[in-house]
C-alpha cells in the first residue's frame, strides 16, 4: 500500500515507519508543525527543531522521502481556539483528543485526499472490525494504551487509520529501535499535552487567560481560605499546588462568574457525588446502545477503569454510574467506554450527578 507515515521524532512513530517499509510498503514521513512557537516563543524554547532534526536523521537512514507540513493556523483554530474556550468556562479540556480527530486524521487527511491509503502513526492502538463498523482496541501495554485519545475518531477515518506498533509493549518497542539501530532508540518518551512540548500548561493558560485573583472558600462553610490567580488554573479533583495548610484539600467545585474555587478537606462525603455522572456529544464505534449497559469507562489516559452502568436518556445523552468513587469527575473532560478491551465509543462529560 501507499501509506502516509506521521513522525514526530520518537521512538514510536521511527519503529512504526521501520516496520511499514520492512512490510514493503511504499511509505512516505509526514513531519506535522504545529508548534505555537511564534506567539509563545517567550515562554522558552520550542523543541520541534530538535524533533525535526531526528526525523530527518530516521529518514535519511531509512531511505524514506519526507515532508514537514504546516498546520499552526488550523491547529490554532480547531484545537487551541476549543481549549481555551473551555477553560474559560470553568471546564476540563482535552486538546489531544481533537488533536487526533480534527488535525492527524481530520485535516491531514483532508490534505491527502486519495493519493495515500492509510496514514500510519505511532499510537498504542488498535483497529478491528466488528458488524461491519470499526473500532478501536486496547493495546496489549495498559500504561502506554492510547485508544483514550481516539475514541473521536469517524468510521470514516478509521477506514484509513494504521497503527503498526499497537500490538506490542513498549519494552517491544525499545528492543525493536536498538535492533534496528535508529538514532531515536535511546531518546526518551515526550509528555504532556502535544503542542506544547516542554512548556508547562500553567503557562499556556496565563498567556490566553491571564490572571485575576479571587477567592479560596471552603465549600462546606463558606469561609474564605485563601486567594487564587483565576479559577482557570485548577480542575475539579485537584489536590496538588493549592499551598493551604490543615490539608489535604481538594478543589469541589468552581464559579466563573464569580472567580471563585471551592475547596473541601471531605471530597468523597456522602453529600458530595463522586459515582455518577452524564456524558453529552457521544461518537459511537459500535452501534448506538438504546438500553442500559455494563461497560468500563476510563475518564482520563491511563491504566484505571471503572466498572459502570451506562444509561440512554430520552434527550440522547447518557447517565453514568460507577461501582466506585473517582476523584477527578470534572465537566469538559471526555469518558471513553469499553466492552472487554474494545472501545465503543466515548462522550463529553457534562456535569457530576452532585451538580445537576
Amino acid at each position: 500500500m501507499k501509506i502516509a507515515v506521521l513522525v514526530s521524532g520518537g521512538v514510536d512513530s521511527s519503529v512504526a515507519l521501520q516496520l511499514l517499509k520492512n512490510q514493503g510498503h511504499d511509505v512516505t514521513a509526514f513531519y506535522l508543525k504545529i508548534w505555537l512557537e511564534d506567539e509563545l516563543s517567550y515562554l522558552g524554547d520550542c523543541p520541534w527543531e530538535n524533533d525535526l532534526a531526528y526525523v530527518r536523521e530516521v529518514c535519511g537512514k531509512l531511505n524514506v522521502p519526507l515532508e514537514v507540513v504546516s498546520l499552526q493556523k488550523e491547529y490554532h483554530n480547531e484545537v487551541v481556539h476549543y481549549a481555551v474556550g473551555e477553560i474559560k468556562k470553568g471546564r476540563t479540556p482535552n486538546p489531544d483528543m481533537l488533536c487526533n480527530s480534527r488535525i492527524k486524521f481530520g485535516m491531514f487527511l483532508d490534505l491527502l485526499d486519495k493519493e495515500y491509503e492509510k496514514v500510519a502513526t505511532g499510537h498504542y492502538a488498535q483497529v478491528v472490525q466488528k458488524d461491519g463498523r470499526y473500532a478501536i482496541a486496547q493495546a496489549p501495554d495498559p500504561i502506554k494504551d492510547q485508544s483514550y485519545f481516539l475514541s473521536h475518531l469517524s468510521q470514516a477515518q478509521l477506514q484509513r487509520a494504521l497503527f503498526p506498533i499497537g500490538h506490542l509493549q513498549k519494552d517491544d518497542v525499545r528492543r525493536l529501535a536498538h535492533e534496528f539501530d535508529l538514532p531515536t532508540k535511546d531518546r526518551k518518551d515526550s509528555q504532556g499535552i502535544c503542542f506544547l512540548g516542554k512548556l508547562k500548561f500553567r503557562d499556556f493558560v496565563k498567556h490566553y487567560c491571564g490572571q485575576k485573583q479571587g477567592d479560596i472558600i471552603e465549600a462546606e462553610t463558606g469561609k474564605k481560605v485563601g486567594t487564587h490567580d483565576g479559577f482557570w488554573f485548577y480542575t475539579i479533583g485537584q489536590r496538588q499546588g493549592l499551598k493551604l495548610g490543615g490539608g489535604p484539600w481538594y478543589v469541589v467545585e468552581k464559579n466563573p462568574q464569580e472567580n471563585i474555587v471551592y475547596i473541601s478537606r471531605n471530597y468523597y462525603s456522602d453529600d458530595k457525588a463522586r459515582d455518577a455522572f452524564c456524558v453529552t456529544d457521544f461518537n459511537w464505534f459500535t452501534h448506538p446502545m438504546n438500553e442500559p449497559a455494563q461497560l468500563k469507562v476510563k475518564m482520563r489516559h491511563g491504566p484505571k477503569m471503572h466498572d459502570a452502568q451506562l444509561i440512554p436518556k430520552d434527550d440522547g445523552s447518557y447517565f453514568v454510574q460507577l461501582q466506585e468513587h473517582d476523584q477527578g469527575i470534572a465537566p469538559g473532560q471526555f469518558a471513553v467506554f469499553y466492552d472487554g478491551s474494545t472501545c465503543v465509543g466515548g462522550g463529553v462529560i457534562s456535569h457530576a450527578q452532585n451538580e445537576q
